[in-house]
């Protein structure tokens, strides 16, 4: 059943035009949209739509978000990642006014998925944490059908950043309570990336070569892929201050616990900034730790094949966890992740996971990715015309519906939610 017609409440979206031209498909199906700007990004990109421009900081947000919702009469409303500043009041709030949340994100399931789930995402998510619940909902929904493919370039989601905070240096005069939710400025970032990406030249030639060899020995060897730094995954959560507390808790254990036998190797995200020396770090830890021998740091290289042959995967809550049980390989999860529960994910005993990593149950790892699929994902993308097309079109239905489809299996299934 869809609901007639209601008045959306935007707030920010990814550095793209995704969040515009979103809402002005909800605007040709007849609904009405207010987008709330808090930048000069914002403002570039919502060209075309009723604007406000929220000038204060984010601890007076409550108040103009409830004259908001009361004066407009708010129905719903749309955001980016729940853990920004500026979206924790609103996710709060919501409820009481009777606004509905729908949370977009990157995509659980990669590469041709982006997340859209009612109320919070990741560690706030609604999705269950059981495996007979997924069990039940897959014997209900089926198989998910496949998603269309497209090809996102990385130049044109970094161009997309890059102008999204080029038009933030009007920020000071335009909204100057306005504090970035990254913890990183973009000047450094931007350094950090070009010097990087500069260097993965040399890099990617020696680290498939080093995977190569991997892959031939027969030494078992446990893999794990770095997060980045700043990410709300690490910083809201999980135990830890940030990935090198991870490598740290990580290397530790592995030297006091692991089989004598047995390989480390960390591998760096393939957006990370190069702020961090991770490099370094793990040089310096390893050679205090008696362990040089035993550890391989890779700046770059195909997670999916180095998978193919490891004994088991570390991860805190990163989506690579649902890559590494696809693979039917043993993976521990550190952090608060959605795949972290019985018989897919194990979530305790860093210490004993070295000796008795125990592989997912391949028909709940089936019957967990096709529920995501059938009520969480979206495919399409956030950054190419295509992917962005794809995405807004298959996202109105969920939007439009009386309940998400998540929602829906719940009332199916109550007694596990």
């Amino acid at each position: 059943m869809t609901l007639p017609h209601r008045t959306f409440l935007a707030l920010q979206g990814p550095c793209s035009p995704f969040s515009t031209e979103l809402c002005k498909a909800l605007q040709r199906q007849g609904h009405s949209v207010l987008a709330v700007n808090f930048n000069g990004g914002d403002l570039l990109y919502r060209t075309g739509l009723e604007q406000r421009l929220y000038r204060q900081s984010a601890d007076s947000l409550g108040e103009f978000l409830s004259d908001l919702y009361s004066r407009r009469h708010i129905t719903d409303q749309l955001l980016f990642g729940d853990q920004r500043p500026v979206h924790r009041p609103a996710t709060a709030m919501a409820p009481a006014f009777g606004v509905r949340t729908h949370v977009f994100e990157e995509g659980y399931l990669r590469p041709h998925w982006i997340t859209l789930e009612p109320d919070g995402v990741n560690a706030q998510s609604r999705l269950p944490r059981h495996g007979d619940w997924f069990r039940e909902a897959y014997a209900r929904l089926g198989p998910a059908p496949e998603p269309r493919q497209f090809h996102s370039a990385f130049w044109k989601r970094a161009s997309h950043d890059v102008i999204y905070h080029l038009a933030g240096l009007a920020n000071p005069l335009i909204a100057p309570g306005y504090r970035n939710h990254a913890p990183i400025k973009a000047p450094k970032e931007y350094y950090g990336y070009i010097k990087r990406f500069t260097m993965l030249k040399w890099h990617k030639p020696r680290d498939a070569a080093r995977i190569e060899t991997l892959l031939t020995e027969e030494s078992p060897f446990f893999v794990l892929p770095l997060q980045l730094n700043g990410d709300a995954q690490i910083l809201q959560h999980s135990p830890f201050l940030d990935m090198i507390d991870v490598i740290e808790r990580v290397m530790t254990s592995f030297a006091r616990h692991a089989p004598g036998d047995a390989r480390l190797v960390i591998k760096n995200h393939p957006l990370d900034m190069g702020l961090v020396p991770y490099q370094k770090q793990v040089r310096e830890l390893a050679r205090h730790l008696d362990i040089e021998a035993r550890v391989l740091y890779l700046e770059s290289g195909d997670l999916n094949r180095l998978l193919s042959r490891a004994t088991g995967m570390i991860t805190v809550n990163s989506t690579s966890g649902i890559v590494a049980l696809e693979q039917g390989l043993p993976t521990l999860a550190l952090g608060d992740a959605i795949y972290a529960f019985e018989g897919l994910a194990q979530t305790s005993g860093l210490d004993g996971f070295w000796e008795h990593p125990q592989p997912p149950q391949p028909e709940l790892v089936t019957a967990f990715r096709n529920t995501l699929a059938h009520t969480v994902q979206i495919n399409g993308g956030f950054y190419c015309q295509p992917a962005i097309r794809l995405a807004v079109d298959n996202s109105l239905p969920a939007l439009n519906a009386a309940v998400s489809p998540l929602e829906e299996l719940l009332e199916w299934l109550p007694h596990a939610a």
